[in-house]
């Protein structure tokens, strides 16, 4: 692509989000980021990628006590030391990605990756959501589990999710006001939502004001 272009994706929990952000910058021939994002941040700031894995989009004890309380991340902290240890991990990982999409055009999957670059017009934000049926499907066969056990992963996954984005960016999870695009996977498909989104995207390009400089 000539043009640079950022593109995030938030997702529900067993929505195919994954596979359609891979597909999509297959498709697009840019860089895809998701758990990579992970041992990039630990690489940039010096520390163990273990920290960043148990912190990955998960709202720890503190982090769900001060989202009930009403702290945010713009506002006051509480004194609790996981509070602010996620805070830190938060703000590597923000750098991470800023620095991503500083160097190129590439796909970010989940992470507040919209809210971090909510300033950068090379950004376009998406949603991809599901129905319950399909998502409980999918995290049957790829996680081996009951029907009983794959709606339960599926409810708490979403919920520490929306905790996590809530806490960080004052916004709403999945609410498709807050992002440029949702799309529900379970009217076309995985394939044909990664040609709509293509087609979305070129189009995008294709209305933007050339870069000078």
């Amino acid at each position: 692509m000539d043009n640079k272009i950022i593109l995030t994706i938030g997702r529900q929990f067993g929505s195919g989000g994954r596979e359609v952000g891979q597909k999509l910058a297959k498709e697009l021939g840019i860089g895809y980021y998701d758990k990579e994002l992970m041992a990039l941040a630990a690489k940039e700031s010096g520390l163990s990628e273990e920290f960043f894995e148990k912190a990955d989009e998960k709202a720890s004890s503190g982090l769900a006590y001060a989202f009930t309380m009403g702290y945010s991340y713009m506002g006051l902290f509480p004194p609790y030391a996981d509070v602010l240890s996620n805070d830190r991990l938060f703000l590597y990982q923000s750098d991470t990605i800023r620095n991503l999409a500083e160097k190129g055009s590439c796909v970010i999957v989940g992470r507040c990756a919209d809210y971090i670059l909510r300033d950068n017009p090379d950004c376009l934000s998406f949603f991809i959501h599901n129905n319950k049926e399909n998502r409980i499907q999918r995290i049957i066969e790829s996680q081996n589990l009951t029907v009983e056990q794959a709606e339960e992963l599926m409810l708490k996954t979403d919920k520490s999710r929306a905790a996590y984005y809530s806490y960080y960016t004052n916004k709403e999870w999945g609410v498709a006001s807050t992002y440029n695009f949702s799309i529900d996977v379970s009217v076309l498909g995985i394939d044909e939502t990664v040609a709509f989104m293509k087609n979305f995207v070129e189009r995008k390009m294709d209305k933007r004001p050339p870069h000078f400089g």
